[in-house]
């Protein structure tokens, strides 16, 4: 449910979402990462594995498990950049409910022929546009309830869960270093953190088409920053939502920048190395511990995600630029 003032998800409210998510979503592998950097030990979450490629439907699903059926029955509506669409696609078509995604223009097209193939309505937008309908939780003109990607409740909980699998899996967990799109993700994964390992060190990665997260880190609080599209197109946005500056600020110990070539490195590594395949911003949280000084003992990266459009993972994959 949307609320005026968003918390950080509780115990409890993580251990419903564990149970709402289990029959569509995998409990996905931990693995540690084949490089050899001496005092690191580099382990990859494998969100990309989840069924439509992303750890989203973790989300999607918590959310509308936790909405009332009534309002339901309108329909639901979300923007995203594809990841949190598909998710929500797959949970609404699974409850029998339809959706509408708006996206933004320059959004992976693997993306939005999934949200097609789920059955949803795609609305392209200019960037602008986009954010504006993100930022007002409406679209002119389009019927349905506003299921936030980033700044809902049940999301929140939903990407919680990652946390509690993590500190099952490896209890003697450093640092967790996640990708910042809109700080669903590292405010879910860092509730559970900062409940149960209070001293792990939670990492923000963002990529050098916009460091929203830490500029506002670094200020004190949310500022608009440049934007520019990339290839990095699942993440990057010109400011902090102000409903998220606070959690944000309760979960985050520091923000690592990862360029360009450091993520196009990142998907090469990750793809011969371990034949996984992450779309830039899924590998962005491995490009900045490669890239980030100073990080020691047992490291956790997020791959968030695996939606890369094909013509870019090939060039990535022969050394040619995809940006």
């Amino acid at each position: 449910m949307i609320s005026s003032t968003l918390s950080l998800p509780s115990a409890a409210q993580v251990a419903a979402a564990r149970d709402n998510i289990r029959p569509f979503a995998l409990r996905t592998p931990l693995l540690r990462l084949n490089v050899d950097l001496p005092g690191t030990n580099i382990f990859l979450k494998l969100e990309n594995l989840q069924p439509w490629g992303s750890f989203k439907i973790r989300a999607a699903v918590n959310a509308l498990k936790t909405m009332d059926v009534m309002q339901l029955r309108r329909g639901v509506l979300t923007a995203s950049a594809g990841n949190f669409g598909q998710g929500l696609a797959f949970a609404a078509r699974a409850m029998g409910v339809p959706a509408t995604v708006v996206v933004p223009i320059g959004a992976a097209e693997t993306k939005v022929k999934a949200l097609l193939e789920l059955g949803a309505k795609v609305i392209r937008r200019s960037f602008d546009e986009w954010w504006t309908v993100l930022t007002s939780r409406a679209c002119l003109g389009e019927e349905g309830v506003f299921v936030h990607p980033v700044a809902e409740s049940g999301v929140l909980a939903g990407n919680a869960t990652i946390g509690a699998e993590i500190v099952e899996e490896l209890p003697g967990c450093d640092a967790v270093i996640v990708p910042f799109g809109g700080g669903g993700l590292i405010c879910g994964i860092g509730s559970v953190m900062r409940r149960l390992r209070p001293a792990v060190r939670m990492i923000v990665a963002e990529s050098e088409a916009a460091q929203p997260a830490a500029a506002a880190l670094r200020q004190g609080g949310p500022v608009t920053v440049p934007h520019r599209q990339s290839f990095v197109d699942g993440m990057g946005s010109t400011t902090v939502l102000t409903e998220m500056w606070p959690l944000l600020r309760a979960v985050a110990d520091q923000a690592e920048c990862a360029s360009f070539e450091q993520i196009a490195a990142a998907i090469r590594l990750l793809a011969v190395r371990h034949h996984v395949i992450a779309e830039a911003a899924g590998a962005v949280s491995v490009a900045a511990a490669l890239a980030a000084s100073g990080l020691t003992g047992n490291v956790v990266c997020i791959v968030s995600g695996g939606n890369i459009d094909s013509d870019k993972l090939g060039a990535i994959l022969a050394g040619r630029s995809p940006f």
